[in-house]
């Protein structure tokens, strides 16, 4: 067992791409973590494969370091919007956070975010400025930004009597005057962490109390449950009371005790680095991983038995804004690249997603081929659907709509999000021009004084679906597009969609080059030749706002007659190979994506044209 007093919980907080992950590489490196001639990789915190190849943080992971006789427990987590789920719970974990800031960025969306939950919750952060090396840094408007977001956001005269670092985590310095401290080690940093971060407040000699926060699933034990101990001690073999708990008016702060069971702690582990341990006792202070109740979640209270009548409030986490339906694969290549599923394989999928991803809600609607699958933005989902096809599944998504919401007066309501650009000044008139297409506001525009201005808008969620492939062709991929919900609020109107329409195979085969020659003048394909097609597959966007049926499988005509064109060469355009989301992105209303471990294809709903065309009589006789 740890002293208390010696043990120190703080999480790393940040906009994405501001350096959390890199810095904790310092981190490891200063407290010598690894062996001198040990191959250590870089951002080694983000293990998971998806992270490396988008170079973002998906889910909150925990470490720990020893420094100078102190136990520091850090989380890092995601600092994209759409994951910002993890956020929310890990801050009932910690004591305190490491509020990351770019020099030169400054405080961004998700800034303000995980800034707005940590003050909520009464954690009082350290403001560490990172990058400041960078020639285009400019540390004092970034210390003045920052300290104009706490006062906006509420903060206390406690809270807003912050402890300042400066340095790089890249380098691995930080210091507490830029001016006159040398700039090599980590020192300033840990020994602002041991004297600001207050130690866990909980008595080891009352009954054990811990609240799960996170959750994973073990193929051999199942589920295991992460927290802090709040009080108590916990030891392999006890016996511990699992209390759940629901919200009944959130907004009035109302819940009611849903259940509880009795099990046996059959694992305890806690982090010694990167590594979980086996231990055989924990206490108050640590943060550890049980397993034993099998129906364990996030948010319940685990016990000892002579506690079993305390049960703490379930965790505030912010609702889904965005769903899409998850659909079983009924197209004509259904198990050629993947293991066809059915409905039910699909939902089991889900469901054991959601119990460990509390943004996300599965809701079974009635549809005998698929289920509504709700989430914090487009990226969230996608990356759940792209984990689901590279375990072998083989589905169709539809495209992703907004949860919509009515008031006391019948209002209809929909999720609103702050938007924030940074673009060179040659690309503001189209950018301004398309957000307000998109329903967009514009609220501010700040001069960076380097070429660029940060314009700010207020959008519906809507008008980001779609968006981001657009914007960076508009300003040639120089610019960079941040949002954040910030709540819901009147209905904006009508948003004008694509404007270009799908050219959908009328044929099942293989895609000829000779037809292909002619299919690229009417718009811009997504296949090449000798690639499979169906009927009712999307092969490329029309250059007009109507469908075009077409056959990409049709071979010139052999004759024995010679041809004027016989030695005219073809010459194909390189085709636009969909992402997946970029699929998500430019799918209409009609369509799906159909997903494969090996291929993203576009497909409409209704494979057949004849069915497409009563199936649009019928809802135009409605009409």
């Amino acid at each position: 067992m740890n002293d208390i007093s010696k043990i120190r919980n703080v999480a790393i907080v940040a906009h994405i791409d501001h350096g959390k992950t890199t810095l904790l590489d310092s981190v490891f490196r200063a407290t010598r973590l690894f062996r001198e001639n040990a191959k250590v990789e870089e951002r080694i915190m983000d293990s998971d494969e998806l992270e490396r190849e988008r170079g973002i943080t998906i889910r909150s992971k925990h470490c720990s370091v020893q420094w100078n006789g102190y136990l520091i427990n850090i989380i890092d987590t995601p600092g994209h919007v759409d994951f910002s789920g993890e956020v929310e719970r890990i801050l009932y974990m910690v004591d305190s956070v490491l509020l990351l800031v770019d020099a030169n960025e400054g405080p961004m969306p998700q800034t303000r975010y995980v800034l707005m939950r940590a003050l909520k919750a009464g954690l009082k952060p350290i403001v560490v400025l990172n990058k400041v090396d960078r020639p285009n840094a400019n540390v004092q408007e970034a210390l003045n930004a920052t300290f104009d977001l706490f006062l906006e956001l509420g903060a206390t005269d406690e809270q807003a009597d912050f402890p300042v670092l400066y340095g790089s985590g890249l380098d691995g310095w930080f210091v507490k005057d830029l001016e006159h401290d040398k700039r090599e080690g980590m020192d300033a940093l840990f020994e602002t962490i041991i004297s600001y971060v207050p130690a866990p407040v909980g008595d080891i000699r009352k009954p054990f109390l811990m609240q799960a926060t996170t959750l994973t699933w073990n193929n051999y034990i199942g589920r295991v449950g992460c927290g802090r101990i709040l009080q108590g001690k916990i030891k392999k073999g006890d016996l511990i009371v699992r209390t759940s708990t629901a919200w009944l008016d959130r907004n009035k702060g109302e819940w009611n005790v849903t259940g509880q069971e009795i099990a046996k702690v059959s694992h305890l582990w806690m982090m010694q680095g990167l590594k979980p341990v086996e231990v055989n006792e924990a206490s108050a202070g640590d943060v550890v991983w049980i397993s034993g109740p099998e129906d364990i979640l996030i948010g319940d209270t685990l016990s000892a038995e002579e506690n079993s009548d305390v049960a703490l409030a379930p965790l505030d986490i912010e609702e889904p804004t965005v769903s899409m339906f998850f659909l079983v694969n009924n197209g004509p290549f259904a198990g050629k690249e993947g293991k066809p599923v059915t409905l039910r394989q699909i939902k089991d999928r889900l469901i054991q997603e959601a119990r460990v991803n509390v943004a996300l809600k599965v809701e079974d609607i009635g549809r005998p081929d698929g289920l509504k699958v709700s989430g914090r933005g487009e990226l969230h989902l996608a990356i759940l659907i792209e984990e689901m096809r590279r375990e072998g599944m083989e589905f169709c998504v539809s495209r992703p709509e907004v949860i919509t919401k009515y008031d006391e007066e019948h209002n209809l309501l929909e999720p609103i999000e702050q938007l924030i650009i940074d673009i060179p000044e040659e690309y503001q008139g189209v950018v301004i021009e398309k957000i307000s297409r998109r329903k967009g506001e514009f609220v501010s525009v700040q001069n960076l004084g380097t070429g660029l201005l940060r314009l700010e808008f207020n959008i519906p969620t809507r008008g980001l679906i779609g968006y981001r492939t657009e914007f960076l062709t508009d300003t040639r991929g120089l610019g960079i597009m941040s949002s954040r919900f910030i709540g819901y609020d009147l209905w904006r109107g009508e948003i004008t969609g694509r404007n270009r329409g799908s050219m959908v195979s009328m044929d099942t085969g293989e895609a000829t080059s000779y037809q292909l020659d002619s299919l690229q003048h009417r718009g811009t394909l997504f296949i090449s030749p000798m690639d499979e097609v169906y009927e009712g597959m999307v092969i490329g966007e029309h250059s007009r706002p109507n469908d075009l049926p077409c056959n990409p499988t049709k071979k010139k005509h052999v004759t024995n007659h010679r041809s004027a064109s016989k030695d005219t060469p073809i010459i194909l355009d390189v085709p636009r190979k969909l992402t997946l989301d970029a699929a998500l992105e430019w799918i209409a209303e009609d369509e799906l994506v159909e997903v494969t471990p090996l291929s993203v294809r576009v497909r409409k709903s209704i494979l057949r044209q004849d069915e497409r065309k009563k199936a649009a009589k019928k809802v135009l006789a409605n009409c």
